[in-house]
């Protein structure tokens, strides 16, 4: 399993999402490998001359890459993510 389906299956999706958490991050990390600053609400015309199909998933137009789809992504990530916020924290498994 590759680490976009693995954020899929830790965050889950919802049903009336068209693009899921884990597509959302592949499509930002492609988008930041092209070294060129977007704002977040122009985050879908980016990929508009891209196969996303090919690239991202299939059924995945440019169009389905928001800055709401985005935001919720992040907003998920950072509310479910197991990653610990201090190293006392990561040692012992609580917070302080």
């Amino acid at each position: 399993m590759g680490i976009f389906e693995q954020i899929d299956e830790k965050l889950g999706r919802h049903s009336r999402e068209k693009v899921s958490a884990g597509v959302i991050i592949k499509a930002m990390i492609l988008n930041g490998l092209e070294f060129v600053s977007t704002p977040l609400y122009m985050f879908s015309k980016s990929f508009e001359a891209i196969a996303t199909e090919h690239l991202l998933d299939a059924g995945i137009k440019a169009e389905h890459l928001t800055d709401d789809q985005l935001e919720n992504a992040l907003d998920a990530l950072q509310e479910k993510a197991a990653i610990p916020n201090s190293k006392f924290e990561a040692h012992n498994g609580s917070s302080c």
